[in-house]
């Protein structure tokens, strides 16, 4: 098949387009050349802005499109509307974000999205993130009807993650020493590693695959993952567990600076999605220790003088323990 991506260099493009070379289609990357200014070797690469407009792929067809972007309602519109007539089916990477955070678990396709306010911004906002990927769906849906698929990831993580939401652990546990960790360590979270959602996309243009799935992975205990990150690593930190409602008063941060927490009862969304019908449908998950173990490798490519993007730096990590450590002690 001849399939286009717009987008596809950085991270969840960059594997789905590696698994379909992989099985021999054809593949198009059009995108601004930020993250490989040479393109991915083996495809098409058309580097271009496509805020400002889609002319350079000019007035060619494709088998199907994925759009891995495209967060903005006008920007998604404008690609679904351009190549309603030049593609047979079409793709869209939405986000478990478009559920509302009070939506009864488990999240399934159909639960109650969040409200779609009459004015929205023209840039991606972490205040209007989901709602803006709710009106681009419908975007998609009004242009392509039946022969689209809009995917609902959550968390996603493995190689090339450089939002490190999940790097930050896998690199904090493998430094060892005592750990500042969210809440308890049963506290559940979930997400896919990037190659095994590729893989997914790309078996499922193959198969003619349509309709809307949460696509995420099963729910994990959040010690468990730190077991398995230390076990991976090779050492043996202390974990210090520290409550929900203290790291709330001492203003620590949930999901970015302090990732895998989100406080109960906002939480649902992020570790009780429901992702039977992807699964069902072909998706499947790698052991997490490779995943813990392919990340790691990647992590110690980067400059280690460049800061995360995700997590607490190491002096607030310290204070924060010292804190802890005092009021709890002064308890005893």
């Amino acid at each position: 098949m001849k399939i286009l991506i717009l987008g596809g260099t950085r991270f969840l493009g960059r594997a789905t387009a590696e698994a379909l070379l992989a099985r021999g289609h054809v593949v198009t990357l059009f995108h601004r050349g930020q993250t490989l200014p040479e393109g991915l070797p083996g495809a098409e690469n058309v580097i271009a802005d496509r805020a400002q407009g889609l002319e350079p792929l000019g007035a060619r067809h494709w088998d199907a499109a994925i759009d891995m972007w495209g967060t903005v309602p006008s920007v998604a519109s404008a690609a679904a509307a351009a190549f309603a007539r030049r593609v047979e089916r079409y793709w869209y990477v939405s986000s478990l974000s478009v559920y509302r955070e009070d939506a009864p678990p488990p999240i399934r396709e159909w639960s109650p999205l969040v409200d779609v306010p009459d004015f929205l911004p023209d840039e991606v906002t972490m205040e209007a993130y989901g709602a803006q990927k709710v009106a681009s769906e419908r975007a998609v849906l009004e242009e392509f009807g039946e022969r689209a698929a809009i995917v609902r990831p959550g968390l996603i993580v493995g190689p090339y993650d450089r939002s490190d939401r999940f790097t930050y652990w896998v690199r904090r546990v493998a430094r060892g020493g005592t750990i500042l960790a969210p809440d308890n360590p049963s506290r559940r979270m979930q997400f896919v590693d990037v190659r095994d959602l590729g893989e997914w996309i790309a078996g499922g243009l193959e198969s003619g695959l349509t309709g809307t799935y949460n696509a995420t992975g099963s729910a994990l205990a959040v010690g468990d993952v730190l077991k398995v990150c230390a076990a991976v690593a090779g050492t043996q930190p202390n974990f210090v567990w520290v409550p929900e409602a203290w790291l709330l008063r001492e203003g620590v941060g949930p999901w970015l600076e302090l990732p895998l927490w989100v406080p109960a009862g906002e939480d649902a969304v992020v570790s009780a999605a429901d992702c039977s019908r992807a699964v069902a449908h072909g998706l499947r998950f790698r052991p997490l220790e490779e995943t813990v173990r392919d990340t790691l490798e990647w992590d110690r490519t980067r400059p280690s003088d460049v800061p995360l993007k995700a997590g607490l730096d190491a002096d607030k990590e310290r204070r924060l323990l010292e804190a802890w450590n005092a009021d709890v002690g002064g308890k005893r």
